[in-house]
């Protein structure tokens, strides 16, 4: 099976994780991935996350993160899609959840939340929504 958008396969297998109350997830590493895991736990989103090596391209284990046995991710949404890509400016970069929510973006420096790419006032892809 291709697949062609991991990054939304990635927000299926947290999202089914937390329905199931498991502890961590795998999820097939990549560097997108692996930057998206790094603003979710800045972010406080997750516990943590560990790249494991295997034969072929690794695997990203994210530590989920629960407050009171309720999941501290409510949300996950993606935005831009392989099929309508989605770019923000930084001063266009849309609030999310009334700021209770992070934005994750592509730029060209890397991965950021909004809060980071309005603060180093850089724009790009918008990938997807957490709140």
């Amino acid at each position: 099976m291709s697949m062609t958008d991991p990054l939304a396969d990635m927000l299926t297998r947290i999202r089914n994780a937390q329905r199931a109350r498991h502890e961590k997830v795998e999820i097939p590493a990549s560097k997108l991935k692996m930057g998206v895991a790094k603003v979710l736990k800045k972010e406080g989103f997750i516990k943590n996350y560990k790249l494991t090596q295997d034969k072929r391209q690794g695997i990203l284990r994210v530590y989920l993160r629960y407050i009171d046995s309720e999941p501290v991710i409510r949300g996950l949404k993606r935005i831009s899609t392989p099929g309508r890509r989605v770019y923000a400016g930084y001063e266009d970069i849309p609030p999310v959840r009334g700021g209770f929510g992070t934005m994750i973006l592509s730029t060209s420096k890397g991965i950021y939340s909004d809060r980071d790419a309005r603060g180093k006032k850089i724009g790009g892809e918008v990938l997807c929504q957490v709140w």
